[in-house]
């Protein structure tokens, strides 16, 4: 059984000094792909190397909103340039809104103004988006349902209700579950898997963070995705193979690999 890790940062720092043998251990696990969200211009091309030389490793550029201090305006022109030269962008991602730390509205009209710039980039190249979304789940909705993407996205590491997720799953939205679903204590997130059809939903590790239960304070990796998996299947009480073969079939709906 082969599953995809749909949401991994193995161009990141942390995984420089093992980035091959952390491969290995979740291609021995069962893991068959892997795509690799951008975060900011600096390590753009960086993610392009590493997918072009692994055929497994399939890249997103975007400009996260946790980074702000480090985006530029003439950025946004350089990523609609990569994205028309650079078949192999699987999505522009990862973008969002994150208000977790109570930005001032200054700062929340910024990171609205880089989101809308993003999404009419998405549109414009008919390319899904990568969404990280916290503390604004029904603003981020009403935005999407205006823009009406042709290509929907993922909702990373979601975390909503079940409302909330039937929204975006009407949006063309796939919802991203990580490690959380791993946590006894996430019986929100539970009922989400359990209400929603297997159709919503795609399987992340969020490399290197969100860690699984079990392994809190050390560094994530996309082998750990099998324990995602397995707390999918406890929690739909279906045969795993059906599960991980619609999961696939989620997987294509969504993103185009060359």
């Amino acid at each position: 059984m082969l599953l995809t890790d749909a949401h991994c940062h193995l161009d990141f720092p942390d995984f420089e000094k093992d980035r091959e043998a952390m491969l290995e251990r979740a291609r021995k696990a069962g893991i068959k792909r892997f795509v690799l969200p951008g975060t900011t211009a600096a390590t753009w091309q960086h993610t392009l190397d590493l997918a072009a030389s692994h055929d497994d490793l399939h890249p997103c550029l975007g400009l996260h909103p946790y980074f702000m201090q480090e985006h530029q305006g003439d950025q946004l022109s350089h990523l609609d340039e990569l994205l028309e030269a650079h078949s192999e962008v699987v999505a522009v991602g990862e973008i969002g809104i994150d208000f977790w730390e109570k930005p001032s509205q200054e700062e929340r009209d910024k990171q609205w103004a880089l989101l809308d710039a993003q999404l009419k980039l998405a549109k414009k190249h008919r390319l899904p988006a990568v969404l990280h979304i916290r503390k604004a789940m029904d603003s981020v909705s009403k935005r999407l349902r205006q823009l009406d993407l042709p290509r929907g996205g993922l909702a990373h590491a979601f975390s909503g209700s079940p409302q909330q997720a039937r929204k975006l799953v009407d949006l063309g939205f796939k919802l991203g579950l990580g490690g959380a679903i791993t946590y006894p204590r996430a019986k929100k997130l539970h009922e989400v898997v359990r209400q929603l059809p297997v159709s919503a939903f795609l399987l992340e590790t969020d490399s290197p963070d969100m860690p699984v239960c079990g392994y809190q304070g050390q560094r994530n990796e996309p082998a750990r995705i099998t324990k995602v998996f397995q707390a999918f299947c406890d929690l739909r009480q279906e045969s795993p193979q059906k599960l991980a073969d619609q999961l696939e079939e989620n997987l294509h709906q969504l993103f185009y690999f060359p």
